[in-house]
């Protein structure tokens, strides 16, 4: 792949890399530093893609790398609760019910809908994305849909 396709895949996914920076970073700063990096990382990394076709999973896991990398040196790993206290929960007042019940998640769980549901990523791609089984991908899947199943029928 060369650059120029980079640049246009980078231009083509800038939707799903804040969605994905978002899932796991909440403040819209580290979030912007996170895609950041990893476009900057996916640039000079270029010549470890060994297949083209692969490119946007590679550079989504890029961007899941940089935004471990936040959480630890910034050490801001905040549960929901906590972080709904502290007022941002006026932040998330524009999302539907939908998007709350996603952000009510664990982080894994939260990951896993977003990259499946919202992203289109298959179980398999995300298996290796996040370095766990497909069944552990399918697991987190199935939960997260009846935690949040039980979530919105609690809204109506």
């Amino acid at each position: 792949m060369k650059k120029e396709q980079l640049g246009q895949l980078i231009i083509a996914s800038e939707d799903m890399l804040y969605r994905v920076a978002k899932t796991l970073l909440f403040n819209d700063d580290d979030c912007a530093d996170a895609i950041q990096e990893a476009i900057v990382k996916a640039f000079s990394g270029l010549h470890a893609l060994r297949q083209d076709a692969y490119a946007k999973t590679w550079l989504t896991r890029i961007l899941i790398n940089e935004c471990y990398a936040i959480m630890r040196r910034e050490k801001r790993i905040v549960s929901l609760e906590d972080y709904m206290q502290e007022g941002a929960a006026a932040d998330s007042a524009d999302y539907s019910d939908l998007y709350e019940a996603i952000g009510h998640l664990p982080e894994d769980a939260r990951l896993a809908v977003t990259l499946y549901y919202i992203e289109g990523y298959s179980v398999k791609e995300i298996a290796g994305m996040t370095d766990t089984t497909e069944s552990a991908i399918k697991n987190r899947l199935a939960r997260a849909r009846a935690r949040m199943k039980s979530d919105l029928e609690m809204t109506v």
